[in-house]
């Protein structure tokens, strides 16, 4: 929890440091949790929210840092996540991006883990100014079962479609 809350705190001292690209981002999590148990393999796809707050750190004028804060929801997860990307405009107004995941899991029960780190890659698009659309997936790479005699593995992937507001 300290690591969350020191993260939260460094992520709003960028915001005042850098305010002008300071914005808001919400929208529908197309989650799945995949589970490999002594060689049986299990998908449940369930239908969440995130909502977020992020920065763009200009780098040059097509790259672009952006770090975010978002929390997800999904029945039975709730999660913290602290994705840090490179984004980079391919053509006006449409941008790539891709980054590690760190995710903090707040609701664990007994026997999972409670840290997720993830790769992040999608689009989004500056419908205006102020206004974008986007599309991301989040590929788990962590293992959320703790040490056990099975091998089993769980983890956690999500396709994140919404709007941002620019600030």
């Amino acid at each position: 929890m300290k690591t969350i809350l020191f993260t939260i705190a460094m992520f709003l001292l960028v915001f005042n440091l850098n305010a002008q690209n300071f914005g808001i981002r919400a929208g529908a999590d197309f989650a799945t949790a995949k589970a490999d148990f002594d060689g049986y393999k299990i998908s449940d796809n369930q239908t969440g929210f995130y909502i977020g707050v992020f920065t763009r750190l200009t780098l040059s004028e097509k790259f672009k840092i952006r770090p975010e804060v978002n929390y997800i929801y999904v029945e039975d997860l709730n999660m913290m996540q602290i994705p840090v990307l490179a984004e980079l405009e391919m053509v006006n107004k449409l941008n790539i991006c891709a980054g590690p995941s760190f995710g903090f899991l707040l609701d664990t029960e007994e026997g999972e883990k409670s840290f997720n780190m993830g790769l992040d890659f999608g689009v989004s698009y500056n419908i205006t100014e102020k206004f974008l659309a986007e599309a991301r997936y989040s590929l788990g790479l962590s293992n959320l079962v703790e040490d056990n005699m099975f091998d089993a593995t769980l983890k956690l992937h999500g396709l994140f479609v919404g709007l941002g507001y620019m600030f």
